[in-house]
């Protein structure tokens, strides 16, 4: 399904607007100059997507001769490998879902449908490092979910945490409090101690080559901070609600009606954020804080994806009960819709 709903973001994107993804298509070719602070450390997909075009290169000429091999190829890689590390993530809401008690089926109804967010065709088609933190997030949410027998799931957030975005940090105490349960601490801090030591690995390799300072690192981190009262002006815009009510389309709407029809009906049944509690008002406090440091609000936003899958697979699942039992509490059916 990514693969098909970014296909077109990857031919078509118009790659003159976004200094972004020309920065990571460089960092790719091992090129580091003149590249934000805020991008260079985040190596891996670019050295992923690296890789992967050695062997693409080779092939690309002989099956689109129409295309000039320039930066085809690695465009491609980063296609395939982000297609690929995004399904993970989505696999993970998916299994975090089934874990909060959604069934099968209304676990990947939900999984596909967050799955069709503009954000995903853009995480998943285009040269950046988004899908790595979207995999980070779910694999967090998943073991906080799951508990004893997610230790791995832990270990893996806590080592590509810190080299899939400067932010990771924020989530790291939502991480070693709701995750206690997965992986001890003595152990999270070990992994923690794995991917500190690995970014600071990069960012000796990287300010050498290219002959930056240390210091620019903590100095561009502080100059987030003068993001957040512009964050706050356009959140409380008519232009940002829409951007942030729209980052699941209309699947947004599904979750208010549902929560609707649960208070219209008389006796006691499922509801939609049953299973729900501190981890996830903790996780959305974290994706706020992202959301008011970046300015982006709908990509940021995003970040929940693994929260808001759980809530639509668990409307899914109980849909029966709050459709009839609404409808019967109007009075206006004596039977149940089957």
């Amino acid at each position: 399904m990514l693969a098909n709903l970014a296909y077109p973001m990857y031919v078509h994107f118009d790659f003159s607007h976004s200094p972004d993804t020309r920065s990571y298509l460089r960092m790719a070719t091992g090129r580091f100059d003149s590249i934000r602070v805020t991008h260079r450390y985040r190596v891996l997909v670019p050295v992923a997507a690296a890789a992967v075009a050695v062997p693409v290169a080779k092939v690309y000429g002989r099956i689109w001769p129409q295309r000039p091999a320039g930066p085809w190829p690695l465009r491609l890689s980063f296609y395939l490998v982000n297609c690929l590390v995004l399904a993970g993530a989505a696999a993970c809401w998916f299994n975090a879902a089934r874990r909060m008690g959604a069934s099968p089926e209304a676990a990947a109804l939900a999984m596909l449908a967050v799955l069709t967010s503009r954000w995903a065709a853009y995480a998943a088609g285009l040269p950046l490092t988004d899908s790595l933190y979207l995999l980070v997030f779910g694999l967090a949410y998943y073991a906080v979910c799951r508990g004893r027998g997610a230790g791995w799931a832990l270990t893996l957030v806590l080592l590509l945490g810190p080299l899939a975005k400067e932010s990771f940090f924020f989530l790291v105490p939502w991480v070693f409090w709701f995750g206690r349960g997965a992986l001890a601490w003595p152990k999270q801090l070990l992994a923690l101690a794995g991917g500190v030591s690995a970014l600071f690995a990069v960012h000796r390799f990287v300010d050498n080559r290219i002959g930056a300072p240390a210091s620019q690192s903590l100095t561009n981190a502080l100059s987030h901070i003068e993001n957040i009262t512009y964050s706050i002006h356009r959140a409380a815009s008519a232009k940002g609600i829409g951007e942030l009510v729209s980052i699941f389309g209309l699947f947004t709407l599904v979750i208010p009606i549902a929560l609707w029809m649960e208070r219209r009906r008389k006796c006691n049944g499922a509801s939609v954020l049953h299973a729900f509690g501190w981890p996830e008002i903790g996780l959305f406090g974290i994706v706020a804080t992202h959301i008011f440091l970046s300015g982006d609000l709908g990509r940021m936003g995003y970040l929940i994806a693994p929260v808001f899958c759980t809530a639509l697979a668990l409307v899914f699942t109980h849909w029966r009960t709050f459709f009839n039992e609404s409808i019967l509490a109007s009075g206006k059916h004596q039977a149940p819709i089957n």
